[in-house]
């Protein structure tokens, strides 16, 4: 008979009641509705650690880790083709809950672990989706690093996958939980801002990110073949593991990993949908071609319509750090999240300016909520949906594909929202 803990992880719990009284166990006729449950006030959630480098262990891990005391969590297990990052998250573990991790090179193996509930998955962008459609398919709770796809059909199997399951996943774009940008959309709502008519992004830097991550790796160390996730196999290539943000097949760029952020900001704040259309030039800048023969661009511009009617710009220029700026234009005023901490709003250039009730340059007063950490592991129990939904990552994770599609092709990429399809123009 299925245990009462692992009876509540696949139903609710009227459906639990009822499925024990009675003395059935789960069956494949339960709707997602009842899929998506709480955990047991009194169950400790186990999660399986997915990608155990910088991201994994410094954000994922410690993140959760300074809200163990209130929500009640161990790390049991960890995944990662890289020996040398599973050996430190295990000693994370190890110093944090007196005992070892099971360890895994494959995710497919950390997914078979005994009575787990949740996986946190901060691997290659290029594995994303298939990691996340495995846990749901397994029935666990996921948090899910962005960009959440690089190709669509991906992306519809993994939501299709989660909302059949009916599991709690929560987005990584964290930003949108904090304080200030909570209270950035409350003060949206307001229609302070009127009409709005372009919402842009330039977020710069004087070298591509990806050069931050390169390191020696020992081919000895390293599953290739799990990296590669199905690419045609090369000679390994330290530089192409630990610099792999800069490398198209297994991340494209700036535009889905860090315009995922600005894309996602913006439809929280306004509630925008999904874009209509998309074009997307972009190069590589001559500062930095050099023996690492990375292939991202790092000098690209996406440009997005809306049928809420207006316009969204995203560009990165990795070559030179100024310029950078983050706003939305109104015609009675506009919001700056430039500096996401600290949003400002202003009246300054806008044609209604004196039919609104602005004045001056003004802080946003922030709004109290969770930390996107503790949010997906308060929602874990209660069953409500987080604040970065698996809807919220599809509404991110479109937008950044149509960018590429378009950049790769040369033309313009269109989205049909009933046949839930990219095609170009």
């Amino acid at each position: 008979m299925i245990s009462r803990r692992n009876l509540l992880k696949l139903t609710g719990s009227a459906v639990a009641a009822s499925a024990l009284s009675s003395c059935t166990t789960a069956s494949s006729s339960v709707t997602a509705a009842t899929r998506r449950r709480s955990i047991g006030a009194n169950d400790r959630i186990r999660i399986g650690i997915i990608g155990c480098g910088d991201r994994g262990r410094n954000a994922h891990m410690k993140g959760i880790y300074k809200h163990v005391k209130e929500t009640n969590f161990e790390i049991v297990a960890v995944a990662d083709p890289w020996r040398v990052a599973r050996e430190s998250a295990n000693g994370m573990v190890k110093e944090w809950f007196g005992r070892d991790a099971q360890q895994f090179v494959s995710y497919r193996d950390l997914l078979t672990v005994k009575d787990l509930d949740a996986v946190m998955i901060a691997s290659c962008d290029l594995h994303h989706t298939a990691q996340l459609e495995a846990a749901a398919r397994m029935g666990l709770h996921a948090y899910c690093e962005k960009p959440l796809a690089v190709e669509f059909p991906d992306l519809v199997r993994a939501v299709d996958a989660v909302k059949e399951a009916g599991t709690v996943v929560q987005i990584g774009t964290q930003i949108r939980s904090l304080p200030s940008i909570v209270g950035a959309r409350e003060l949206f709502r307001t229609g302070i801002f009127g009409r709005i008519s372009r919402v842009e992004e330039c977020r710069n830097g004087e070298r591509p990110y990806w050069y931050q991550y390169l390191k020696e790796v020992r081919r000895e160390d390293v599953d290739w073949k799990e990296f590669l996730h199905g690419l045609p196999d090369r000679p390994f290539r330290d530089d192409i593991w630990s610099g792999w943000y800069g490398h198209y097949e297994f991340s494209r760029g700036p535009i889905p990993n860090l315009g995922a952020h600005f894309i996602d900001l913006m439809s929280y704040i306004t509630g925008a949908t999904l874009p209509t259309s998309c074009v997307c030039l972009g190069t590589h800048s001559a500062t930095w071609q050099d023996e690492h023969r990375f292939t991202c661009p790092d000098v690209i511009q996406a440009t997005w319509i809306y049928p809420e009617g207006f316009l969204v710009s995203s560009s990165n220029n990795l070559a030179n750090s100024s310029g950078s700026i983050r706003k939305i234009y109104g015609d009675k005023g506009a919001l700056d999240i430039s500096n996401w901490s600290k949003p400002t709003y202003d009246c300054e250039g806008a044609p209604r300016r004196g039919e609104g009730t602005i004045r001056g340059k003004n802080e946003v007063k922030p709004v109290d909520h969770p930390d996107h950490f503790l949010d997906w592991l308060q929602c874990m129990r209660s069953g409500k949906t987080p604040n970065a939904s698996i809807d919220a990552g599809y509404r991110h994770a479109v937008p950044v594909i149509m960018a590429m599609k378009s950049f790769e092709s040369g033309r313009k990429a269109l989205y049909d929202p009933v046949r839930r399809k990219i095609t170009l123009a």
